[in-house]
């Protein structure tokens, strides 16, 4: 139905009843149904304006619930003016919220005005709106109270820069909830990570390693702690890394490219890993040492291992482990990093069975160090 239609049909009931009501309850009525209409309608430029004239006599009832059935039926439209939703939400809480937290029309420099000059409640609604750009969260992190940062930080569809992030932590450095919602974020700029690692411990501090980019020097650091195997298993943070070639050249100036970390990392299905582990190794590129270790015949791998100072009776095994690599590839069925990681171990192990005796102990006893036989003995 169009303005000119709800016009004629309105204007003798609905838009009386709204101005001159006998109850605010009429009224209310009235002005949920207008608004129905005004937000269903195709509006011409003319119409428009009558229509926002409308809102305008709504948004300037003195009854709240008027002005709540206009805040209600509109939050989520395009329809309501931006100034009159501005205005709506400046307003008591059960009219502002609504509109606060949904309204397509209030723009990034509006929501951060409500931050900057709203009180908490506020704060915490512009928070909880399902996406926010990292000016809106830059005023949270700077001006807003606990309860509206744990908000936003709990939404991974709220973008924070390093900057909001480091704003956080120095207003927010010890709070539990902020360090826990801040930690379980899908993803942290490695400069955050490297400052949450010195402020939180136990459960929040492996998840944090564990599933977080660290700076190459602190990952290995940890590495070679004394509580790596509970908090961070040097094969799994490379794959986190987003300069790995940088990450593998830290870990060969700290002696840590060992025969049992580039085993670790094929038995885990790591290959990127291990190929610009064993590049770094021979001081050739990444992709020369690619071709060489996945070339079929007999003679690149060999090579490849020679090259990187390999000792040679590590040969059969690596040949035996990137063979089960391509062969689960080519299958095509374990999609997924634990199920590919399951059924490479499986294999792995199986087929190292064939390798000689003397070979595979030497090579259980480099893996020893790294941990491997535990994972070893939970897939048998």
């Amino acid at each position: 139905m169009s303005i000119v239609t709800m016009r004629a049909n309105l204007t003798e009931s609905d838009i009386r009843t709204l101005i001159k009501g006998p109850t605010i309850e009429d009224r209310a009525q009235a002005a949920h149904k207008l608004c129905r209409i005004i937000d269903e309608a195709q509006l011409s430029a003319e119409e428009r304006k009558h229509a926002e004239g409308i809102i305008g006599i709504m948004a300037a009832d003195a009854a709240v619930l008027v002005r709540r059935a206009l805040a209600v039926a509109l939050k989520n439209s395009p329809r309501l003016p931006r100034d009159i939703a501005n205005k709506l939400a400046r307003d008591i809480d059960t009219i502002a919220l609504p509109v606060v937290m949904n309204s397509p029309v209030l723009t990034d420099d509006d929501l951060v005005e409500i931050v900057r000059a709203c009180p908490p409640s506020k704060q915490v609604a512009v928070a909880s709106r399902e996406k926010l750009s990292t000016k809106v969260t830059g005023a949270i992190a700077e001006y807003a109270v606990t309860e509206a940062v744990e908000r936003a930080l709990a939404n991974d569809n709220a973008l924070f820069d390093e900057e909001a992030l480091d704003t956080t932590l120095y207003r927010f450095a010890g709070v539990s909830n902020i360090m826990e919602a801040m930690v379980r974020r899908n993803v942290l700029p490695v400069g955050v990570t490297e400052k949450l690692v010195a402020m939180v411990t136990g459960e929040l501090f492996d998840h944090l390693v564990n599933n977080h980019e660290l700076p190459p020097q602190i990952a290995i650091d940890l590495a070679m702690a004394s509580r790596e195997r509970a908090t961070l298993d040097i094969v799994e943070q490379a794959i986190r890394q987003s300069d790995l070639p940088r990450f593998v050249q830290q870990l060969n100036l700290n002696g840590r490219l060992t025969p049992s970390i580039l085993m670790r990392g094929l038995c885990l299905g790591q290959m990127d890993f291990v190929e610009h582990a064993m590049a770094e190794l021979a001081g050739m590129s990444h992709q020369r040492m690619w071709l060489m270790m996945h070339d079929s015949g007999p003679l690149g791998l060999k090579a490849a291992c020679e090259r990187a100072g390999l000792p040679p009776r590590l040969y059969p095994s690596m040949r035996a482990a990137i063979d089960v690599y391509h062969s689960i590839e080519r299958e095509g069925v374990a999609r997924d990093r634990i199920s590919f990681r399951k059924r490479m171990l499986e294999r792995t192990l199986t087929l190292f069975q064939s390798v000689p005796k003397d070979d595979l102990d030497y090579l259980l006893e480099k893996l020893d160090a790294s941990g491997l036989q535990q994972e070893r003995a939970a897939a048998i």
